[in-house]
């Protein structure tokens, strides 16, 4: 379904980015790799089918949103056209809201859902002229429910989920599909790389995360819904993919557990 498609992933150099990139090359796309660093990005497409002859890396700091559009566009004049992007890239949150200083919370509304806002920007006019593409945005769990140490984090994933509902209506007309994807507790860094409450990675992850759903399942669900063209899906197991479903039937309950949840 995917061979000698273009998609554009950001985040690629870790984590679900990092695993959708290897899986949809496996399956033929031709990948485009954004994320801080270029060195990283290199050594990432040198593993794949066909390296750097066939897959592009393109450098973007997220956190820069007022470059992101240029420098997007600057790329797809390189690139061409763009048949899936993948919104990835984004930072958690571990600290309580009174302790919270307020950058971080507009660094996280940046990388998580302005840079996703700019990128879609970039590359949505050449989707709708060609009546054809796919929009994907990796949101949260979180952006589905509220928990304790997350305010900053859960607002910028709650963002996203509205946008993509938005964009989703308006793209309706011009055969342009958008896929929300709300992770629960996925075998990654993101706990380690979460700010605390001064804007620096926390350096620790947690059990949630160790006892999540291993990266590479969460990619093949993520897959299976863009081929089968969901709107929404939500990823995980035990509690973490529960979560949504007992807000949504049980609310009181929810915000009951909730509250007593302990994490430090």
């Amino acid at each position: 379904m995917y061979k000698d498609k273009v998609i554009w992933i950001t985040g690629a150099s870790s984590g679900i980015g990092l695993e959708l990139t290897k899986q949809l090359a496996d399956s033929g796309a031709r990948i485009v790799l954004s994320a801080r660093r270029r060195d990283v990005l290199e050594e990432v497409v040198s593993q794949l089918p066909g390296g750097a002859s066939r897959h592009w890396v393109a450098p973007l700091d997220l956190a820069a949103v007022d470059e992101l559009i240029p420098a997007a566009e600057a790329y797809l004049k390189e690139i061409g056209p763009v048949d899936v992007l993948i919104n990835n890239g984004g930072i958690s949150q571990r600290s309580l809201f009174l302790d919270t200083d307020f950058d971080v919370y507009r660094r996280l509304m940046d990388v998580n859902y302005l840079a996703t806002v700019a990128l879609s920007k970039a590359v949505l006019p050449a989707m709708v002229a060609r009546r054809s593409g796919l929009i994907v945005s990796i949101s949260s769990v979180a952006g589905k429910i509220g928990s304790k140490l997350r305010t900053g984090y859960s607002g910028s994933k709650y963002a996203v989920v509205g946008f993509m509902d938005c964009l989703r209506a308006e793209l309706a007309e011009h055969n342009v599909a958008c896929l929300t994807v709300c992770p629960g507790s996925i075998q990654t860094n993101i706990a380690i790389n979460a700010l605390n409450a001064e804007g620096e990675a926390q350096q620790k992850n947690d059990d949630s995360i160790i006892n999540g759903m291993p990266v590479e399942q969460c990619v093949e669900q993520i897959i299976k819904a863009m081929s089968k063209g969901k709107d929404e899906v939500v990823i995980g197991r035990g509690i973490s993919g529960m979560a949504p479903t007992i807000k949504r039937f049980f609310p009181r309950l929810y915000t009951k557990l909730a509250a007593k949840m302990e994490y430090r």
